[in-house]
């Protein structure tokens, strides 16, 4: 029998001065709210969590060339769905697993830092997977999948299957690979590797690119999450 038709959508918790003028990254919004909308769009339903139940949102993912016409609307409108819930996140205490059929980790370079830690949302999604549901990232999402372990074989889910996310040659562009060194935190590259998976870099780091393993699913960056939510949502319709 196919999981429930639900998603949950994963939200870092931290922040850290990483843009000029000590601006924080945070969530980047539109990696949670173009999924938001497309899982919505194909009937499912729709909740967000995050490792605390709070988050900030990444100073970049406000600016006009981030966000703006429809985004910014549901955005600035804390009555839309996708803001009451996220201004109501739910905690990893609040969610039961089997209720799921997709779990979806957005982003941000906050996810960085506290992804890797973020024990109640990678048992969720173990669970999950062990139930047989899809688990997906997009860009630094994917940084939550080294403590998401398979029951059967103690290791990644990810071990031996092929990821992407978002470049190392990205970060260098952004000038932000020696903030992120500072964090004592791996790239996604990096990451992907130390949980044996094989990554597969996008033509370019900001082209829409997803990778579909199985029952894991993966986006390259902010413009990937959409394609990343329809991808995941074709592995579900497989299940």
């Amino acid at each position: 029998m196919a999981p429930p038709k639900r998603a949950l959508i994963a939200v870092t918790s931290a922040h850290a001065p990483l843009y000029p003028e000590g601006h924080e990254t945070g969530l980047f919004i539109t990696e949670a709210l173009h999924p938001f909308e497309a899982f919505e769009k194909a009937g499912f339903d729709v909740d967000l969590v995050s490792e605390t139940g709070t988050y900030s949102p990444d100073w970049l993912s406000q600016q006009k060339d981030w966000l703006s016409g429809h985004d910014r609307q549901v955005w600035e409108d804390h009555s839309s769905h996708f803001r009451h819930k996220l201004d109501h996140l739910m905690k990893p205490s609040d969610v039961m697993a089997d209720q799921y059929g997709v779990f979806f980790a957005s982003a941000g370079h906050a996810s960085l830092i506290d992804y890797p830690e973020a024990h109640g949302l990678q048992n969720i999604a173990s669970q999950m997977y062990a139930d047989g549901a899809v688990v997906s990232a997009v860009c630094h999402g994917g940084a939550i999948f080294p403590g998401i372990i398979d029951e059967h074989t103690g290791k990644s889910i990810i071990a031996g299957k092929k990821v992407t996310g978002f470049t190392t040659k990205g970060e260098e562009e952004e000038g932000v690979l020696d903030t992120i060194k500072s964090w004592h935190r791996p790239t996604i590259e990096s990451s992907a590797s130390s949980a044996g998976a094989q990554y597969i870099s996008p033509p370019g780091p900001w082209d829409v690119f997803t990778q579909t393993d199985g029952r894991i699913v993966t986006g390259a960056n902010p413009a990937s999450a959409q394609m990343t939510a329809k991808a995941a949502i074709a592995a579900f319709d497989e299940l």
